[in-house]
């Protein structure tokens, strides 16, 4: 009987000692067979690859939207999901099908059996989606590192465009908490001669020493490109030219980093096309503001400290304009982390906004993540009274997102962060399906 695509995912989760296995030793044998990799096809494509710790989603998919805009038949492959495992996976913006996924999971599982090897959950997944990418012949390939970067499996694609968005302290029990080791594994996607989009001020030593190893074609902003917000517009600066753009619904540094990744690319771009792509692109879960059965929130994944204070300004400014329309609302939040997230380091910058009057002490409320490496609720609890006053608790964020309703009014602002999981949990209670 053929599996679903649960089943698939069920599956492939189960066939490996860890969903995480850092190395391409095995994938790689299992990539050549299938023919996913540059080397092996008649046309390769061009190729995006994007690491860092905060920003990859918002750069990927703006450099997607500005590639499908010059009519380019562009895939990107994000990770992970929030909702349905199909948003990883998209061709021209749309998400494969269950019936391509299942298909794909088919050929890659008798690859995989052939070489007589064990794959990951997430190696097993992202050569489904290389091996689509590469049977509908797309013409850039736009993808988003899922940790780290030097051993990660999206690394056995040679980019020909490399982004390294920002370096922070994150997924430790993969990487350490050695900011310069950080640096060199991420910068483990870069290769020798291409072009390199360094897209923050500030970066580890080791980032830059290897960049300089493999290549002088280095874009680092701040250097080789600036970007300067106006009222109702940006301008994006480079060398050889200055263009004023619309406003994005996602980060303009990541929104300035795309324009330049695209733009240091051997592409041919309309610059009008650019315009055209960086007003229209969205990304659900990043400052992803909605209006749902007459309830105001705010979804976003921020959770480490990078992210969190990129967030927190955001918030800040949405919160004095909601005010501005509704003078007597109220600002609640849903809350959880992971368990191997520092908590305290996330809530004492969202103290401080507090303490300084830039968002309200509101109620909050927190369950613990589904997931097997959630923070469990009494440890959370425990970290967030240090901070908040008004806390609720539950045993489910299902609960927790029903609670959180119960307690505003449609005037007030609800706040949900703290984890891709915790977006995804709160948005399937609200749909009850993918949406």
């Amino acid at each position: 009987m053929q599996k679903s695509l649960g089943q698939w995912l069920d599956y492939i989760a189960g066939i490996h000692v860890s969903a995480i296995d850092m190395g391409l030793e095995r994938v790689l044998p299992v990539a050549k067979r299938l023919g996913v990799l540059k080397a092996d096809m008649d046309k390769p494509p061009t190729v995006f690859t994007v690491a860092g710790t905060n920003g990859k989603g918002s750069t990927t998919a703006v450099i997607a939207a500005i590639c499908q805009a010059n009519g380019l038949k562009t895939a990107l492959y994000q990770s992970p999901h929030l909702v349905s495992f199909t948003e990883r996976v998209r061709i021209d913006g749309v998400a494969v099908g269950d019936d391509d996924l299942i298909r794909a999971f088919e050929v890659v599982e008798a690859a995989r059996i052939a070489e007589g090897l064990s794959l990951s959950f997430f190696e097993m997944t992202t050569l489904a989606a290389f091996w689509l990418f590469a049977k509908a012949d797309c013409d850039v390939w736009v993808l988003e590192i899922g940790l780290g970067g030097r051993l990660d499996v999206v690394n056995i694609i040679d980019p020909d465009v490399a982004v390294i968005t920002n370096i922070g302290i994150d997924h430790v029990d993969w990487l350490g908490d050695d900011i310069e080791k950080i640096g060199a594994e991420k910068a483990g996607i870069i290769r020798q001669g291409i072009p390199v989009i360094l897209g923050a001020k500030s970066l580890p030593d080791s980032v830059h020493r290897i960049a300089k190893d493999l290549t002088d074609n280095i874009h680092q902003l701040g250097v080789a490109y600036e970007f300067i917000e106006q009222q109702d517009s940006w301008v994006f600066s480079n060398a050889a030219l200055s263009i004023s753009l619309p406003k994005p619904q996602l980060s303009l540094m990541n929104a300035a980093n795309a324009v330049a990744a695209v733009l240091a690319s051997p592409l041919t771009l309309d610059l009008s096309a650019i315009a055209q792509a960086v007003s229209s692109v969205k990304l659900a879960g990043r400052f992803d503001c909605r209006v749902i059965d007459d309830r105001h929130w705010i979804f976003d994944v921020a959770h480490n400290a990078h992210g969190i204070s990129f967030f927190i300004t955001q918030w800040a400014d949405a919160w004095q304009a909601h005010l501005d329309k509704y003078p007597n609302a109220r600002q609640k939040v849903l809350f959880s982390m992971l368990g191997d997230k520092d908590v305290d380091a996330v809530l004492s910058q969202v103290h401080a906004a507090i303490q300084a009057g830039q968002i309200a002490d509101g109620d909050w409320h927190i369950a613990s993540i589904d997931n097997p490496r959630a923070m469990p609720l009494d440890e959370l609890s425990g970290i967030v009274r240090r901070y908040i006053d008004a806390v609720h608790e539950y045993d489910s964020l299902s609960q927790a997102t029903h609670g959180v309703i119960a307690d505003s009014g449609d005037d007030d602002l609800i706040v949900v962060f703290g984890s891709f999981h915790t977006i995804s949990e709160s948005l399937i209670t609200l749909f009850g399906k993918p949406y």
